[in-house]
């Protein structure tokens, strides 16, 4: 029970949403990058020739087309904490499923384009998350490229969204005069060095004010400026607000140039919930430390080339998944051994041995499991 609790406590299972091109899946690589999944240079869905191919994207159309289309589950370790990513399609022919991929999440992450705002697709999967009261956290990306006033732009996601915008971030500069982010709760100013090609972690200079004053001239004033302001009208971070969807702490960056990515996966961390006990169909919670319970929550098939497969994803929501372990499929109440049990990164496939609430599984060959479906030991759960 201690162990589960504990094991529980250390899990953050979120999603990121985005119109297409505003810069998912190059956020998405840049987690593995500082995660230590990929210890290269990470790939970016816009890079050319050998460098084109990315590990969460690994799909040929999603490759040629340059797009996210399926769903991949990304588990990283990251300070002391699991975490696990479900990486969802931009492109609208394909939101089905992302719809069904945020049933599984305890928060998601919404990425703007500086330039642009809140686009349509966006909107949308916005709309859901807040039907399901799951809480967002706003990355305003592509801040190395000439961007929109940032004040600008928190006025349309209070306006637009009808959220409350929080920014625990605020750039220096934009475009080629991006300098680095000011942290509102410390008050430090972060100044970033490019890498050639964004291929490793931007190292970060922690400059005091006056200093920044005098290297960075009017940037700094504009920027201090805009802090202040913020500061004067009250823009705090509530924890409750945000669990509740109400609020939305904003961060700017450049996954590109990895400029904020890592003050981006601190959040993750730091304000992102644990799971929490997820409620039946008669609307009861199911405990945490209750008997293994998980719900499907996606099916893909033939993500082996070598083989026609098919994996169905679940998110485990209460006890301990150990592989092996025999499980009733709800809806048919057969039992089904779970030796082929996996996790996914790209074509890259690791054996699961064992799982913890928030925590996703992909069960090979799982032919008469669908959404939605149910799975259990002891004591029947929908």
């Amino acid at each position: 029970m201690a162990e589960l609790e504990t094991e529980t406590q250390r899990r953050r299972t979120f999603a990121i949403i985005s119109h297409p091109d505003a810069g998912k899946t190059t956020l998405t690589e840049k987690f593995l990058l500082y995660g230590g999944v990929l210890t290269a240079g990470a790939g970016s869905v816009r890079a050319k020739g050998s460098h084109r191919s990315t590990t969460s994207d690994w799909m040929e159309l999603e490759q040629r087309r340059g797009i996210s289309i399926s769903s991949t589950v990304l588990q990283f370790g990251y300070r002391d904490c699991v975490l696990n990513l479900l990486d969802t399609p931009g492109h609208h022919d394909f939101s089905e499923d992302t719809y069904r991929v945020l049933a599984a999440t305890d928060a998601a992450i919404m990425v703007l384009d500086g330039s642009k705002g809140i686009e349509n697709q966006t909107r949308k999967l916005f709309e859901v998350c807040r039907d399901r009261e799951v809480p967002i956290v706003t990355f305003i990306n592509k801040w190395d490229r000439p961007s929109r006033d940032p004040l600008g732009l928190l006025d349309e996601i209070e306006e637009q969204l009808i959220l409350e915008p929080v920014p625990i971030t605020w750039p220096v500069g934009d475009g080629e005069r991006f300098r680095g982010l000011i942290d509102r709760r410390s008050g430090g100013f972060l100044r970033f060095t490019r890498t050639a090609r964004g291929a490793t972690e931007a190292p970060e200079e922690l400059v005091d004010s006056d200093r920044a004053a005098q290297e960075e001239g009017d940037l700094w004033t504009e920027a201090r400026d805009g802090v202040e302001l913020l500061d004067s009208v009250g823009r705090e971070f509530d924890a409750k607000l945000f669990e509740s969807g109400e609020l939305s702490p904003i961060f700017f960056g450049s996954a590109l140039t990895n400029f904020g990515v890592r003050l981006l996966l601190d959040a993750m961390v730091d304000l992102v919930p644990s799971p929490t006990p997820r409620h039946d169909e008669a609307g009861e919670p199911r405990a945490l430390a209750d008997p293994f319970s998980a719900i499907v929550f996606k099916v893909q098939a033939n993500t082996d080339r070598n083989h026609r497969d098919r994996m169905a994803f679940m998110r485990v929501c209460s006890g301990r998944f150990e592989r092996g372990m025999v499980v009733t499929h709800g809806p048919t109440g057969k039992p089904f051994t779970t030796k082929y049990a996996q996790s996914v990164i790209g074509r890259d496939r690791e054996t699961v041995e064992e799982a913890y609430p928030g925590d996703v599984v992909g069960l090979v060959n799982a032919n008469e499991f669908r959404v939605g479906d149910a799975v259990y030991i002891d004591s029947p759960v929908r």
